[in-house]
């Protein structure tokens, strides 16, 4: 999933769950963040303090990196949750849509719900969560389950995709069979182009165990967000049993079903603006708000408001270490990475059977 999902929808289905906005966009804000974050390392600061901070995105081309333990450690506890279904640990690491390890994952967040860093967890959690519903099917290891022949869309088969590229990139895909590009591109749905996270995508393709696969993404994604309001629900009320709790109103549900199925703009970002537009009009049943802006890197940033630093290259600068870093978002944001991922890979998957990190 992408930003209009990740940020947009999750803020409302946070609000409609019954969050105060405020703390709907440090929610929806975490959960998108999962995306951003991609400077790894120690912090050093000024007087010598630091603090550890974890990458839960790659940069340049994601799926491109070849770096497996690497992937483990960022993949598959944030973007591809394995199920811990099957034998072997390919069949293992597999993510599938609402698990009975993503409602697991679920619960533990819920349980830290008094927790100094219990909003950015729920974020993060929820990041999870809903990519369960756009990256079934696929892993974050290197894995013959990333295969992907014979991709076509109904809206749009592969040629017409590359089409829509640049010429540079299409000269440069032309060139690549599916084969050469599932070897280059083994981990998650990279394969799989954009696809697994367009709201509105049908489409198929041929995996590795030479099954055709048939994706209808808009009900999976429309689940993803009923869910979500009842995870929020949940965590408000402080219960672990999220499943039981109401989803979202069938006139929310309904507008949310046209929004993702209509807001077709290959530009994510645009696609959030137009998710904002919608809410600030009283699109979306019980809500006729400003859905803040979202600003991932730079002036305005977690990382700036809290460090003053700028660049995401920032080995060479030092900033105080202050009170207020210490109740910033930045900080509490990589700390409930760090949470996320220590109950994820070293409590939850080895009691399911599963050991990748």
């Amino acid at each position: 999933m992408n930003i209009d999902f990740h940020y947009g929808v999750v803020y409302i289905a946070a609000r409609t769950a019954g969050m105060p906005a405020a703390q709907a966009v440090t929610v929806a804000h975490a959960c998108q963040y999962i995306d951003d974050a991609t400077t790894a390392g120690i912090l050093r600061f000024a007087g010598g303090e630091t603090f550890e901070r974890f990458a839960t995105a790659h940069k340049m081309f994601d799926y491109a990196n070849t770096e497996n333990d690497q992937n483990r450690l960022v993949w598959a506890p944030f973007h591809f949750l394995p199920a811990g279904e099957g034998a072997t640990l390919e069949e293992k690491a597999v993510c599938r849509a609402d698990s009975t390890v993503a409602r697991e994952v679920v619960r533990r967040a819920i349980r830290q719900r008094n927790a100094q860093t219990c909003l950015h967890r729920l974020g993060v959690t929820l990041h999870t969560y809903v990519d369960t519903w756009a990256h079934q099917g696929f892993s974050g290891i290197e894995s013959l389950w990333n295969r992907v022949r014979l991709l076509e869309s109904q809206d749009c088969t592969r040629k017409g995709w590359l089409a829509r590229l640049t010429s540079a990139s299409k000269h440069l895909i032309e060139r690549i069979e599916e084969d050469v590009l599932t070897a280059a591109l083994p981990v998650g749905h990279g394969a799989a182009l954009h696809y697994p996270d367009q709201p509105w995508a049908k489409w198929t393709y041929i995996d590795g165990r030479h099954e055709l696969i048939e994706r209808d993404n808009l009900p999976a994604f429309v689940t993803a967000a009923d869910m979500s309001c009842r995870v929020v629900r949940a965590y408000l009320a402080g219960r672990e049993d999220f499943e039981t709790q109401a989803g979202l109103p069938t006139n929310v549900k309904d507008a949310l079903t046209d929004l993702l199925g209509t807001n077709q703009d290959l530009d994510d970002n645009r696609r959030l603006l137009n998710i904002c537009d919608l809410v600030k009009a009283g699109g979306i049943p019980g809500l006729k708000e400003s859905i803040p802006a979202y600003v991932p890197k730079g002036s305005g940033s977690w990382k700036h408001l809290a460090t003053g630093l700028l660049a995401d290259d920032d080995s060479g600068d030092k900033p105080a270490w202050t009170d207020a870093f210490e109740k910033s978002d930045y900080r509490l944001f990589h700390d409930a990475v760090k949470e996320h991922r220590f109950v994820t890979t070293q409590e939850i998957l080895p009691f399911y059977g599963l050991r990748i990190a």
